[in-house]
């Protein structure tokens, strides 16, 4: 049976440093912000939104969420992000996706100046990732190379495979992986003989979006399988007839694997806090480079 990797106990863990780093911050009179705009109608969004800032109370970060109403339009939206860009006290700008239909999200997202993209996903912050310079980084990868260093899987020299290509997870997950010395492979819905090549992986990154869809023979034995994957299924089983799965069959993964990270409890918990990091981290990096100008 694999090992369980906990993504609550090492999310826990960063929250204390990231409660250490706050309070450095006020100290020096520095207290980080971080904005979110909710503009959309998905039922699950506000819910997000309120842990969010829950962790922000809980750290002692300065925390506002702006709800335009259902009618607003991109306009509008772009006019409240050039306000927050040009806001010192706001030091981290999410916008809670989905967007309502009529928003060119694109634009919006794209209008958040790159260095209060708490999200990590600008094409600048991409373009620092890649080419290895300072920047924010997407959340959920940043969380799940923190799973694999703070839980003793050596990076360096593992063969790795990431299915899935997203902007959000895949790519910069990979990214992340290369810069860990990793041998990567990036798969998709295209790959030919999938399994063949997630077989040879020491490292397997599932964020294809396809529930249960990685089962144990594609998995190398022993090898750190990390699914990122979150979907309600229907379980007649469960209380109300559903249950969160996975992108990987944890029953049939969990024989084979050495290490594998649960859902829910594995990736998710990461998320939230590598927001807070990212959010203290653009607190730092704005004021340095204020003081370098």
């Amino acid at each position: 049976m694999a090992k369980i990797l906990d993504g609550r106990v090492i999310a826990a863990e960063i929250q204390r440093e990231v409660a250490a780093d706050v309070a450095a911050l006020r100290e020096l009179g520095i207290q980080p912000g971080l904005t979110v705009i909710l503009a959309g109608d998905d039922p699950a969004s506000p819910l997000y939104v309120r842990n969010k800032m829950r962790m922000c109370e809980t750290l002692g970060i300065r925390s506002e969420t702006i709800t335009p109403p259902p009618d607003v339009t991109t306009e509008e939206l772009l006019a409240i992000v050039e306000r927050l860009n040009a806001d010192d006290n706001v030091d981290g700008i999410l916008i809670q996706l989905p967007m309502f239909k009529q928003i060119d999200s694109k634009r919006v997202l794209m209008a958040v100046d790159p260095a209060k993209d708490v999200d990590g996903i600008h094409p600048v912050n991409a373009g620092n990732l890649a080419t290895q310079r300072p920047g924010l980084v997407s959340c959920t990868p940043a969380g799940i190379i923190e799973i694999l260093k703070r839980s003793g899987v050596t990076i360096a020299g593992a063969r790795a495979v990431v299915v899935g290509r997203s902007d959000i997870v895949g790519k910069p997950v990979a990214l992340l992986l290369l810069h860990e010395h990793a041998t990567v492979t990036l798969c998709h819905s295209r790959t030919r003989d999938l399994a063949a090549i997630t077989r040879q992986a020491d490292i397997l990154v599932a964020a294809l979006g396809k529930p249960e869809s990685i089962t144990g023979d594609y998995i190398k034995p022993g090898a750190v399988v990390i699914d990122v994957g979150t979907s309600r299924v229907p379980d007649a089983s469960a209380p109300k007839g559903m249950r969160w799965a996975g992108d990987v069959h944890f029953p049939s993964a969990s024989a084979v694997a050495g290490a594998i990270t649960p859902v829910p409890g594995g990736v998710g918990p990461l998320t939230i806090i590598m927001l807070m990091v990212n959010t203290v981290k653009a607190s730092r990096l704005r004021r340095a480079a204020a003081r370098n100008k």
